[in-house]
């Protein structure tokens, strides 16, 4: 196993999460990338785990704590660390000490930068990356929200530990008089997320100028803050729940459903 910076050539790979196999990919548009060029140039890190066939296995991206906005200053924070973990492509690569690679690669990567500590988010459930995954290499739940955990390990005895921003705002409930308002949180960061986001652009078309489609870029640090959410979708006020990208026909069911009330 090698751990090495991202370069030109694994670039389109890592646009797509390692998932090139993966049909459902090709729906998240190019979000990501344009996610990943606004942000290189403000600290942006990713690294990749390689193995003996050269075969690439899991990635971390990590940035200033900053620039991940809820945070603070001084640290570095991991938007997402994968071990690819699915049968087709290149493979189940879990349980075979990338994950535990890429981390402890991340965080001397950020010592070196000068980081006073590292943050995290995980879940309190065995999904996706659970906060356990974190707690085992000294991390500390420094926050909740709900099934979310923010974890932080220190570097510097003075660090300060980071909280969750509690910032409440929705989107205004008929705003668009006479129409279903779609809102759209996106950052970009998240090909899964941007696959939802262009599904809805999908759906809201099928409903011609009943239903209006409004997108938020939060990718900007003061629009992120204003709402204190990075991915969500809104029909009218309510925020639409969601783990795996959501169907389009699943979409196109909810979002009908509040057409036949106007």
């Amino acid at each position: 196993m090698k751990i090495i910076d991202l370069d030109k050539k694994h670039e389109e790979l890592y646009f797509v999460c390692l998932e090139d196999w993966s049909e459902e990919m090709k729906e998240a548009g190019d979000h990501k990338r344009r996610w990943y060029t606004k942000m290189k140039d403000k600290g942006l890190r990713v690294k990749l785990a390689i193995n003996d066939e050269n075969v690439v296995c899991g990635m971390v991206e990590y940035l200033p704590a900053e620039y991940a906005a809820e945070f603070g200053q001084g640290s570095y924070f991991i938007s997402c660390l994968w071990v690819h973990g699915h049968k087709q492509g290149r493979g189940d690569q879990r349980k075979k000490g990338y994950g535990r690679a890429l981390l402890a690669a991340a965080e001397e990567d950020a010592k070196a930068l000068g980081a006073k500590g590292m943050a995290t988010q995980g879940l309190s459930i065995p999904v996706w990356i659970p906060a356990s995954f974190f707690t085992k290499h000294g991390y500390e739940t420094a926050d909740k929200n709900g099934i979310t955990r923010l974890l932080y390990k220190k570097f510097d005895e003075d660090a300060k530990s980071p909280k969750f921003l509690n910032q409440d705002k929705l989107p205004q409930k008929g705003k668009n008089e006479g129409k279903v308002t779609i809102t759209f949180l996106l950052n970009g960061y998240c090909p899964g997320r941007s696959i939802v986001y262009e599904r809805a652009g999908k759906a809201v078309q099928r409903f011609g100028d009943k239903v209006v489609l409004e997108t938020v870029d939060t990718s900007e640090l003061e629009t992120f803050r204003e709402w204190g959410r990075q991915n969500e979708l809104f029909i009218e006020d309510k925020a639409v729940t969601f783990g795996p990208p959501l169907p389009q026909k699943k979409l196109e069911k909810l979002i009908s459903r509040q057409v036949k009330k106007l």
